[in-house]
């Protein structure tokens, strides 16, 4: 059967030979219950693999197929099904104390979860359903006084019919399962011959059946036990309790969290590490131990992460006054990684960094991700003793939209605001702005979903920054945003009132987005009207903003207007609360202090140089009073708002050629030049980035429509004389983009200098890959045979097809070749890990935006894509929604 399951790895086989006759009947029956349509075969016990692939074969053609389940008589296909907002029920019973053994072996881990269950109060007696997915189960038993009770397992769950009648008792699940033929990189999966997991946000299913859903808390013990030559090192959440020796050369560690946390903050490390060890002091003046690990070589690379790490810690004890509780923080960064990071485990790419080897997108990505994860274990775990997590995913905003926020700012606060706000808006207008007009559109809180994984994004975007191409994909940002409006209109000092009451209320509870709206409205006594629309309206709004003067009234008037397009199951929109934080300037350019404001009947009074105009309304009218001139309005100051604004302002012609900046330019390149060491602050990233920008726009611009010799050189001295990365690889950067001997010679010694370092290997791939040179399918397909790029690999998946998917030039080719080659690889990759290969396939989501030749070339590809056998259910979600719109 594994050959089948290499084959087909997202459809999921049973043989599950001790189900009686009445079970598989009933699980048939649940299947005809389902919302989607389904065929029953029935087959011999004795079918041949080649029997069932040509069952396989000739079933998925005509039905779009997410689950085939094996069974001794059948094979039920399912359609992928939504999970729905209003569909949330609590559990009968609940899991609260979890004792988890791990036996590792080379190839395979077996597991004994022994489950404190009680019985939640005033609940309805219901069968209890389990999550579990890949898993084999080999003992499922309940250690009470009465007797055992049955149960009913199929391939993604265990269904416990009849339980005992007592407000506690423990239930033994023993299972095992196979992490080196995990290629999905979800649940408890191999990494360059660590064992790591992955649980955020459904991957905890995949290690043991268990109740996976945010709203189940419990307090986790876990015992590891492997050879100690081979995995030295063993980790898991919470305190070391103790370790030691045991026979046959292996040997153990206890970990103990002693408070509460849902399944998906699970990890578990085993493998051949080193640590950079540091501490930390609280507040309170107690000592936490910091263990950054990772493998041995690679540990001179940890410097910035450990500053990171403890600058984030600090922070946030400054500004929200949250204390770490528990004795060690650790961090393991492992090369094999779907997303940015999950608290205690990294990607790689987001903790090692030297002025050799990253450039400043790297420091300040690794600052803002460590800061991103010390601020989510506050939000969802604990701190200060205060434990809140949201009730179910359609809730991550409650706590990815929240840590978004907080590590915007924590970035800011250690950097230049002004700067990070203007890139966290650019990428939010690049990323998310074009989503929400797609056929992906979904509200900060969605309303369905087939896979939480595509939702479940909001890292993606950060991780997407530091590599510097641009890439459909919808993430967090709007729930970030929401965030940013709350702090908006309480200001700093009523936010954190917020923050504070919405802890005190709901510690130990799993919360919605109207709790968080409600502490928020209640600490300070705020009038947020229609504010929750944010939550469940998908789209951007789209403010018009028209103004006028009148000389003799000394009187200037905003009129607004707001709309929302229609989305996907959403044709219309009721109006939002809107933050307008508004200014007036002069006709010197100069701030106007403002002294009133006359708005529905009502004068306000001011004395500021700016204020906050609250549009609620489809239409509304503000004016201004006592103003000596007409004004140029500064709207929406900080980005006080994810809009689109339509002003009757007129743009101001251009007065210069680009070409007549040759000069200016070259001077910005020679007079940033600096042969000091690599330092990463603020002041020295504005100077690089000022050189290479001017750099990059004179290469690309006069290099390739002057073919001006000098810039050659100029080029090619910036390469050769660069003290770090972040000034060698904008000079590459700028000779790539021009075909020839010149940039073939200098990608070749790049790579001949480097490919030792897998990290800075990913951005030789990915600057060639992102090249706008004609026909630059052809050389990215030769990659895809590069002894340096694994498909199994999300970080040199990202760079080469990623990076690929943001050429414009090559990827739109008129001719469908760059549709062609990513149908293709999304194809190959759904097979080896559906996250990525639906992340990839994003890049099709704007298709009806094209003209009509390439609608019909992408349309053609998304069909071919849903034709493909055992489709996954990340990419079938995405395909479909595509094909839909």
């Amino acid at each position: 059967m594994w050959k089948m399951y290499e084959q087909y790895p997202h459809v999921i086989f049973d043989d599950f030979t001790s189900l009686a006759h009445s079970q598989r009947v009933q699980r048939q029956a649940l299947a005809k219950e389902s919302a989607g349509p389904f065929r029953v075969l029935e087959i011999n016990e004795n079918e041949t693999e080649r029997n069932l692939d040509e069952i396989i074969k000739s079933t998925s053609d005509k039905i779009p197929v997410s689950i085939i389940t094996h069974m001794i008589h059948s094979i039920t296909i399912i359609t992928p099904s939504y999970v729905l907002l209003n569909d949330y029920m609590i559990f009968t019973f609940i899991f609260f104390l979890i004792f988890l053994f791990s036996f590792v072996t080379q190839r395979s881990i077996s597991s004994a979860s022994l489950v404190q269950v009680c019985t939640r109060p005033l609940s309805s007696a219901t069968p209890e359903l389990i999550c579990g997915q890949f898993v084999r189960a080999l003992i499922i038993s309940l250690f009470t006084f009465d007797k055992e009770g049955d149960y009913q397992l199929d391939s993604r769950h265990l269904t416990l019919p009849s339980l005992p009648a007592k407000e506690s008792f423990v239930l033994e699940i023993d299972t095992e399962i196979y992490p080196h033929k995990n290629t999905s990189l979800d649940g408890l999966y191999k990494s360059s011959g660590n064992f790591c997991t992955q649980c955020e946000a459904e991957g905890f299913r995949k290690i043991t059946f268990y109740q996976d859903r945010p709203d189940i808390m419990a307090k986790y013990t876990c015992r590891v036990e492997a050879d100690k030559s081979l995995y030295p090192v063993l980790l898991s959440n919470g305190n070391l309790i103790s370790q030691g020796d045991i026979e046959g050369g292996r040997h153990f560690a206890l970990w103990e969290d002693p408070f509460k946390k849902p399944c998906y903050l699970f990890a578990l490390v085993a493998g051949q590490l080193a640590s950079r060890d540091d501490t930390f002091t609280t507040r309170s003046g107690r000592e936490v131990s910091l263990k950054i690990w990772t493998p041995a070589e690679d540990l001179p690379k940890t410097a910035h992460a450990m500053y990171s790490l403890k600058a984030a810690m600090k922070w946030d004890e400054d500004v929200f006054g949250l204390e770490y509780d528990l004795d060690l923080f650790n961090i393991v960064a492992v090369p094999d990684f779907n997303i940015m990071s999950t608290l205690q485990i990294f990607n790689s790419k987001l903790v090692l960094a030297s002025p050799e080897t990253a450039t400043d997108a790297d420091y300040a990505a690794i600052l803002g991700v460590i800061g991103h994860e010390v601020c989510n274990r506050a939000l969802c775990c604990l701190w200060n003793l205060i434990l809140v997590t949201c009730r179910d995913w359609f809730e991550l905003s409650l706590k990815e939209g929240l840590t978004v926020f907080r590590d915007q700012e924590f970035s800011s606060d250690m950097g230049s605001r002004t700067v990070k706000r203007i890139a966290d808006v650019l990428t939010l207008r690049i990323y998310q702005f074009p989503e929400d007009a797609g056929p992906m559109a979904h509200p900060v809180r969605p309303h369905s979903y087939i896979k939480m994984d595509n939702f479940y994004t909001g890292k993606f975007s950060i991780y997407l920054r530091s590599l510097g191409f641009l890439l459909s994909i919808v993430f967090q940002s709007n729930g970030a945003e929401v965030a940013r409006m709350y702090k908006t209109l309480l200001e700093s000092e009523g936010f954190r009132k917020g923050i504070d009451l919405y802890f005190q209320r709901h510690d130990e509870q799993a919360v919605t987005c109207e709790d968080f709206f409600a502490a928020m409205r209640d600490a300070n006594n705020a009038d947020f009207a229609n504010f929750l629309q944010w939550y469940s309206q998908a789209g951007t709004p789209v403010v018009k903003v028209a103004s006028s003067y009148n000389a003799e009234a000394r009187t200037f008037s905003l009129k607004f207007s707001q709309e929302i397009p229609p989305t996907p199951g959403q044709p219309t929109k009721e109006a939002t609360f809107i933050p307008v934080v508004v200014g007036l300037l002069d006709s010197s350019g100069k701030d106007i202090t403002l002294s009133s404001v006359y708005h529905d009947g009502t004068l306000q009074t001011i004395s500021s140089s700016s204020t906050i105009l609250r549009v609620t309304k489809k239409e509304e009218e503000f004016v201004f009073s006592d103003i000596a001139e007409r004004p140029v309005p500064s709207l929406f100051r900080g980005f006080s708002a994810p809009v689109r604004v339509e002003t009757d302002l007129s743009d101001d012609d251009l007065k210069q050629l680009a070409s007549e900046l040759k000069t200016e330019l070259l001077k910005i390149v020679e007079n940033n030049r600096s042969t000091e060491a690599y330092v990463f602050d603020h002041p020295n990233m504005a100077r690089r980035a000022l050189k290479n920008t001017g750099s990059r726009f004179a290469f690309t611009t006069y290099l390739a429509s002057l073919e001006d010799p000098s810039y050659v050189e100029l080029a090619l001295s910036e390469y050769k004389s660069a003290t770090n990365l972040t000034d060698q690889f904008a000079a590459l950067a700028a000779l790539s983009q021009n075909p020839g001997k010149t940039r073939d010679d200098v990608l070749a010694d790049f790579y001949n200098k480097w490919q030792g370092d897998y990290l800075v290997v990913n951005k030789w791939f990915l600057l060639q890959s992102s090249s706008d040179i004609p026909g630059n399918v052809e050389n990215v397909k030769k990659l895809l045979d590069h002894p340096a790029f694994d498909l199994r690999n999300p970080n040199k998946v990202y760079s080469l097809i990623g990076g690929f998917c943001g050429s414009p030039v090559n990827f739109h080719a008129k001719d469908g070749s760059g549709y062609k080659f990513l149908g293709d690889i999304v194809v190959q990759l759904d097979k080896i890990n559906p996250q990525v290969a639906s992340r990839m396939l994003s890049a099709f989501s704007r298709w009806k935006r094209y003209d009509e030749t390439r609608q019909a070339l992408a349309k053609a590809q998304l069909e071919m894509i849903m034709s493909a056998n055992g489709l996954s259910e990340n990419v079938f979600e995405i395909a479909s929604k595509s094909l839909a719109a």
